[in-house]
């Protein structure tokens, strides 16, 4: 039987949020889908998985619904287990950014290139920058030349690094990118109310990218939020992910074991299998040796 993952989302106004969870929840129940949405009043954000047979029945399903006919689908082959259950959910916004709310996306945000016009600006040369908007453990196992990763954690942290993005990008042409496209949409529009002015954003995302364009460009693997960690669409490309605990090259994601911590981060299997642990830093395995040396 073969499987395949749907990634949408859309910045549109939703009037019934609650309503629509139902609804949803009821129909992917129906065609034995998992994975996981998100409801608010600016729109929806949803990332699920089941045969192919019933993802194309909900495609068609979802954008029967006038509000979202325009909204756009990206598929990727999967094996069944990329989720454990389902989980539709209404907030306050679809990406967590808790920007002030004149960012909007709906009323303002940076034009879009498509895949083919970006991959053209790199074919080119032309004197741009890519400004990251995932999060810093995301971008280690996979980025785009020319990368700037302004360091988050969290997309809400972005007001505190726009200074760092204006120091480094130094005027010049900015792309900025994320794994399907949602995050740029409100992380372009902060950058525009900033005072920057040539700002566009990948459209559909580093997923489109590199599935048009494997292994042109983008150096690595590329980070998602489900049982799967990575994705890629091609083996012939550099493995750029580092272990933490011995620098080896690697894809391999873990949580931290610091119990205060839980980042993910990239730990070689080597190393996993020294004592099964994982940290993301020198002070997490600090802090735990700290702590096992008190308890004894």
């Amino acid at each position: 039987m073969k499987y395949q993952t749907l990634i949408f989302y859309t910045y549109r106004t939703i009037e019934d949020p609650e309503v629509l969870m139902e609804r949803e929840r009821a129909v992917w129940s129906v065609l034995g889908l998992r994975g996981r949405m998100i409801i608010a009043e600016e729109g929806l954000n949803g990332t699920l998985e089941g045969t192919v047979e019933n993802t194309e029945k909900y495609a068609e399903h979802i954008l029967g619904d006038k509000r979202f006919k325009y909204m756009k689908i990206k598929r990727s082959e999967s094996d069944g287990t990329t989720f454990p259950r389902i989980s539709i959910k209404v907030r306050d916004e679809i990406v967590g950014t808790h920007f002030p709310a004149h960012i909007d996306p709906r009323k303002k945000t940076a034009p879009h290139l498509t895949a083919k016009q970006v991959n053209r600006m790199f074919e080119k040369g032309e004197d741009f920058v890519v400004v990251d908007m995932r999060n810093s453990y995301e971008i280690e196992s996979g980025k785009f030349l020319n990368t700037i990763d302004p360091g988050m954690t969290a997309s809400r942290e972005l007001p505190e690094k726009v200074d760092y993005i204006r120091q480094q990008a130094q005027g010049k042409k900015i792309l900025t990118v994320c794994t399907a496209g949602v995050r740029c949409e409100k992380m372009s529009a902060l950058l525009l109310d900033q005072g920057f002015e040539d700002v566009y954003q990948l459209e559909d995302g580093i997923h489109s990218y590199i599935q048009k364009y494997p292994g042109k460009h983008f150096e690595g693997t590329l980070f998602t939020f489900d049982n799967r960690l990575t994705m890629d669409f091609t083996d012939e490309r550099p493995v750029i992910g580092e272990c933490k605990r011995c620098d080896q090259k690697s894809e391999n994601y873990q949580n931290c074991a610091n119990d205060e911590c839980h980042l993910l981060c990239i730990v070689c299997e080597d190393c996993i299998s020294k004592d099964g642990l994982a940290f993301c830093s020198q002070d997490c395995t600090d802090t735990v040796t700290v702590l096992n040396t008190r308890i004894r």
